[in-house]
């Protein structure tokens, strides 16, 4: 019997998948696929304190391996999801993270505040790849000192586990990862999405209703897979790894460079069933492979750059 189970040191999972927020909506509109209680957790869409209108259509193109997307985080507001979704995603015996979202700084903290009393809410993923509006549109991942202030405002309003989501466009991933974590937080994802933009020549216009989106899925894998390698050098917080992840095989190039868990994110547009096909493949090539136990293989990637 294969050992799927890992130990983030701030939260134990019974397997390395969680659900990539944005990607699997508030947990709950995936029921008439799977039980949830199978997941090593749910990561729910990004929530602001009030409902957002999002970004106008189209919101969504197609590319080449990938997918970008301009949804500019449509959501329901903290009050609505408490008590409207919560009551029925606790009946699931898996872990629930909220997604943490803020137009302003203290944005952060007010969502975060509204929900540590919460038993049943395992942690908190902060989403600091927002655009800010008091900054036109740029956002706290892009700068270490802006991540610290962040990050260390919100450490101040909760004992809960914080995790810090990082954004590939920032310049110096790595110095960002290491404000995280010295202002706080347990522990870092990423990468979010890559900023990019779709045209129509013949129409002579963008693809997306705002013009640039984020690009995921298979096609940034490969950046995915540097950058986690590289945070995972730089701290010593657990690193969660995101990024076109669609196979059992996928998840363990990522568990190889060191990465504690995975978050499964277009996979889920394009699969409902993604993440219980990939928690299945994950047993048969732990099985094929001698892998008693999943966290001994963590981290066993042997090679060193040649500068």
């Amino acid at each position: 019997m294969v050992d799927l189970s890992v130990d983030l040191k701030f939260l134990k999972l019974k397997n390395p998948i969680l659900t990539a927020s944005g990607t699997f909506g508030y947990g709950i509109e995936f029921l008439p696929f799977y039980d949830l209680s199978i997941l090593g957790g749910v990561i729910v869409k990004g929530l602001f304190l009030n409902e957002k209108k999002g970004n106008p259509p189209p919101r969504l193109s197609e590319t080449p391996s990938g997918l970008l997307n301009s949804i500019g985080l449509q959501g329901i507001g903290v009050k609505r999801f408490y008590e409207e979704v919560f009551p029925e995603l606790k009946k699931f015996n898996t872990e629930i993270l909220i997604n943490v979202c803020g137009d302003i700084d203290e944005e952060y903290a007010e969502v975060v505040d509204f929900f540590k009393k919460e038993e049943r809410i395992s942690g908190f993923e902060l989403n600091i790849s927002c655009p800010n509006i008091k900054k036109d549109g740029m956002c706290p991942a892009m700068e270490p000192d802006w991540t610290y202030r962040v990050v260390k405002i919100v450490r101040e309003v909760t004992e809960k586990p914080i995790i810090t989501k990082l954004s590939p466009n920032a310049g110096d991933i790595k110095s960002v990862a290491i404000s995280a974590e010295e202002a706080g937080s347990d522990g870092i994802s990423l990468i979010n999405t890559i900023l990019g933009m779709a045209v129509d020549w013949k129409e002579k216009k963008s693809r997306l209703g705002s013009l640039f989106g984020g690009l995921s899925g298979p096609a940034i894998k490969p950046v995915a897979l540097r950058m986690v390698y590289q945070v995972i050098n730089a701290v010593q917080i657990p690193v969660i790894g995101i990024g076109g992840i669609f196979s059992g095989e996928d998840v363990m190039e990522f568990l190889c460079v060191g990465a504690k868990a995975v978050e499964i994110g277009t996979a889920n547009l394009v699969d409902p069933y993604a993440c219980k096909r990939i928690i299945d493949e994950l047993k048969e090539i732990c099985e094929r492979n001698s892998v008693e136990r999943i966290e001994n293989f963590i981290g066993s990637f042997k090679s060193e750059r040649i500068d």
